[in-house]
């Protein structure tokens, strides 16, 4: 390229971006804390991403270059570095791992020798504090302190998830810096190439933030929904939206069929080796539950020890039932009563599961450990366990 776009324009387009992009962050945080009112990180991403818009209009209107006081000048950058710090304090807050502890003394401690370093800045040259003479002000402390604080945080993300995405956006800030210090210090702005990227990269660094937080809005928008759908112990769907399940299938019009399980002798399982142990059993029945009915199903806890599972009736129900009654039998500590319901014409899916609930209940009265089947349409399930009614 022969014909580079003038500085201005260079800018114009940056800020524009980065403004845009700072915009739709702050409206994401907002969203963050109204949700997560006790996580003060989300509070405090909201006050740094002004921080951030008011540097980027500080950039647009000049105040970094010769033609603004050098004081301006000073403020511009020692703001960049200041909301740097605490925009990846914020970062890696939100995706550090739970046993991390990330502190924030270090990073306090940055920001701190930021400003006491700005102080130097002016102690040395007290022409900062005058008018301008249309060249940049020499900052160079605080240039290449941005530099090594930008290096310090890069090497401080080993207990960040994502540490691949983070850390590249670290490295794109990274270049910024360093090819606004070697444009400043060693081409003196002979080289355009080095102006362009030392304004456009922190736009890609500021848009990988973005995408970093948008995937972290993503994660509790399902989380939030997940928990409203799924049991919290065993993971398996609670009792509403399992009923949602099986009036979906029930109104494709093919059948279903209801597996209704009770776990035997679980208070006494309760009493004996503790709720910890019990809570166990629970989430193991579960997973094999949920690997029975794996794309053909659903499987839902219905209270206390009685789980369940929907099937489409035209599935081989009572081999199914047998199956699980089996495999509880072998791989558990534990057995459970089952009992096994079809679906008719006129009966709504609360029926359905009230009558596999009555035939579990006869497993148990006749002696636990066994598979009672009402309403079969087909042949009976094979397994001396298997009663049908």
């Amino acid at each position: 390229m022969t014909d580079w776009p003038e500085p201005s324009s260079i800018q114009l387009f940056a800020s524009a971006c980065t403004l845009t992009v700072l915009a739709l962050m702050i409206f994401m945080g907002v969203k963050l804390y109204r949700s997560y009112r006790r996580h003060h990180v989300y509070r405090l991403l909201i006050l740094t991403l002004p921080l951030l818009m008011i540097r980027q209009v500080m950039l647009l209107a000049g105040l970094d270059q010769g033609d603004a006081l050098p004081l301006l000048q000073l403020a511009t950058r020692l703001l960049g570095i200041f909301s740097f710090i605490i925009i990846n304090f914020v970062f890696m807050k939100l995706y550090s791992h739970p046993g991390a502890k990330l502190r924030g003394a270090p990073f306090v401690i940055m920001a701190a020798i930021a400003f006491a370093i700005a102080g130097a800045e002016l102690a040395m040259n007290p022409a900062l504090l005058g008018a301008s003479d249309g060249r940049a002000a020499p900052l160079v402390l605080l240039d290449f302190y941005g530099i090594i604080i930008n290096f310090l945080i890069l090497l401080d993300t080993r207990g960040v998830e994502l540490r691949t995405k983070y850390s590249a956006s670290l490295i794109v800030y990274f270049a910024a810096d360093l090819a606004l210090v070697t444009d400043r210090y060693v081409f003196q702005g002979s080289m355009p190439l080095l102006l362009m990227l030392s304004r456009m990269l922190p736009v890609v660094y500021f848009t990988l933030l973005f995408l970093l937080l948008f995937e972290w809005v993503v994660e509790r928008l399902l989380t939030t929904y997940r928990s409203s759908i799924t049991d919290g112990l065993t993971g398996l769907y609670n009792r509403r939206h399992f009923q949602q399940k099986a009036e979906l299938l029930l109104r494709r019009g093919k059948g279903i069929a209801v597996v209704f399980c009770d776990i035997d002798n679980f208070k006494k399982l309760n009493d004996t080796q503790g709720h910890h142990r019990a809570d166990g059993v629970l989430k193991q029945i579960a997973e094999l539950m949920r690997e029975l009915v794996q794309d053909v199903g659903s499987a839902g806890r219905y209270g206390g020890e009685e789980l369940l599972l929907v099937v489409g009736a035209r599935e081989n129900v009572p081999e199914l039932a047998e199956t699980l009654r089996r495999r509880i039998e072998e791989e558990t500590i534990v057995t459970v009563s089952v009992g096994v319901s079809y679906s008719r014409p006129g009966l709504g899916v609360e029926q359905i599961v009230r009558e596999a609930d009555e035939a579990m209940y006869r497993s148990k009265t006749s002696g636990k450990n066994r598979v009672t089947i009402v309403n079969e349409p087909y042949r009976a399930p094979r397994g001396k366990k298997a009663s049908p009614v």
